[in-house]
């Protein structure tokens, strides 16, 4: 039998987890302690905050792998848990890569299509035709991050007829379907000069942590869109602010923010050319069943010995 902790404030994940593993104990620690019975704990799974981490990890002595229902993994990375030779980190990369994906197909085609200005347009019962439209087929989309999400992007623009290029930091993996060209990030500016679109699909490391810059939007085309479904901090903020109000580019489709909940005084939430979304482009019911599966099929490696899947290089970021 493994007893298993569930970190954080997840409704039904102990009862999936309980009816899933009949022989195993399902633990569960919320928010915040008492963490009675840690010391012989040797799995956890949750995404709980820095702060949660650090006071079970201290208190969990025998933990030997942890399992983050993000995708992202910057909020893990506390010196106690790096430092940790004996322990493994995994991530939830893939149960995320549909909804996501779908989600930048979603706001590239109503920008295309200029759908948010038609929906103010009805709001007043105004007869606008005043638009422009663009295409996707043929249009640039340029990918900056190309893990299971981003890869998943490229498939789906490819797939429109989109040109693809990808972003990443090693050139040496296997070719992505739909990406015809793939660059390292020192040549994002470059790339991002003939994009239609630049998704951000990275993870948030100290490398990737602004690396949208100022200079990167100002060689982007007035007529380009961003959109950010990573993390915020990947993106520049006041740089992109200041684009986005003066017009250097054409708009911004933002999922991912630097401070959330977006406070309701924020400029961002008056820009016309800003398709606000409060980080929910993950959002699916089927996302829990690729979860638990995931989990599953790792507590089943775990069990065997075998390798785990999602493997997170603690000093990488990812």
């Amino acid at each position: 039998m493994t007893t298993i902790a569930v970190l954080g404030w997840f409704p039904s994940l102990p009862a999936d987890l309980e009816k899933a593993l009949p022989d195993d104990r399902i633990v569960r620690f919320e928010r915040r302690g008492p963490f009675d019975g840690a010391h012989s704990i040797e799995v956890a799974l949750g995404a709980p905050s820095g702060d949660l981490i650090h006071e079970f990890m201290s208190r969990a002595p025998r933990l030997r792998w942890m399992h983050t229902m993000s995708a992202g993994v910057e909020n893990f990375l506390i010196p106690e848990l790096v430092e940790r030779t004996d322990l493994t980190l995994t991530n939830n990369s893939g149960p995320y890569d549909i909804p996501v994906a779908e989600h930048v197909m979603a706001v590239m085609l109503a920008a295309a299509k200029h759908l948010p200005d038609y929906q103010r347009s009805q709001e007043r019962a105004h007869w606008d035709k005043d638009h422009h439209h663009i295409e996707l087929r043929g249009a640039t989309v340029v990918v900056l991050g190309l893990g299971s999400i981003g890869g998943e992007v490229a498939r789906l623009a490819s797939a429109f007829g989109m040109r693809v290029v990808g972003v990443r930091r090693r050139l040496d993996l296997p070719g992505i379907p739909g990406v015809t060209e793939v660059v390292p990030p020192e040549r994002l500016a470059d790339v991002a000069a003939g994009a239609d679109f630049l998704v951000v699909a990275t993870p948030l490391t100290r490398t990737t942590r602004g690396i949208v810059s100022g200079d990167v939007l100002t060689r982007m085309k007035r007529t380009a869109w961003l959109v950010n479904i990573a993390r915020g901090p990947v993106v520049d903020e006041r740089a992109l602010l200041e684009a986005v109000k003066e017009r250097h580019i054409a708009g911004a489709a933002i999922d991912a923010w630097w401070k959330e909940p977006l406070p309701a005084d924020s400029e961002w939430w008056k820009l016309e050319n800003v398709i606000v979304t409060p980080h929910v482009s993950h959002s699916s019911p089927l996302v829990k069943e690729r979860t638990l599966a995931l989990f599953l099929e790792n507590l089943r490696r775990w069990k065997a010995g075998e390798p785990l899947l999602n493997v997170v290089d603690v000093h990488a970021g990812y």
